[in-house]
């Protein structure tokens, strides 16, 4: 119980982080993508650059995952479906102006068209989840 209201914390520091940066503002968005404006690319790479230097840390330090096991990331591997996968999550994201994370801060601020976005992504998840099975689509 105190776990998870650590993580709804956790979530909620992020999501007023992005809102505050301007993270899940539409406009923001399409000028990185159009390159007008690259300040939320350079904000990306920073925090991919203190997540990898704080899982080094982590790492060197012996820290353990939540279930006592060692920290390890493992690559997965690229196919075909990995491919497409990234194209659709480039393309919707462009379109949309909302990545999952994103796409909270945007539903926490009011914006409807957030909501839509999010019921877009549960669409394509139990597509892509029927299709890992190999199970007919209905």
């Amino acid at each position: 119980m105190i776990r998870s209201f650590g993580y709804l914390l956790a979530g909620i520091f992020f999501g007023f982080a992005l809102s505050r940066s301007g993270a899940s503002d539409y406009n923001f968005i399409h000028y990185m993508f159009t390159g007008e404006n690259f300040k939320l690319a350079l904000l990306m790479a920073t925090a991919i650059v203190i997540g990898v230097i704080g899982m080094m840390i982590l790492k060197a330090l012996g820290n353990k995952d939540v279930h006592g096991r060692d920290i390890k990331i493992n690559r997965k591997p690229l196919n075909k479906y990995t491919v497409i996968g990234g194209i659709l999550f480039g393309i919707g994201w462009a379109v949309s102006g909302a990545c999952p994370g994103t796409v909270l801060a945007q539903i926490g601020e009011g914006k409807v068209l957030g909501l839509v976005t999010f019921l877009g992504m549960l669409f394509g998840t139990y597509i892509y989840a029927l299709m890992a099975e190999n199970k007919p689509l209905l």
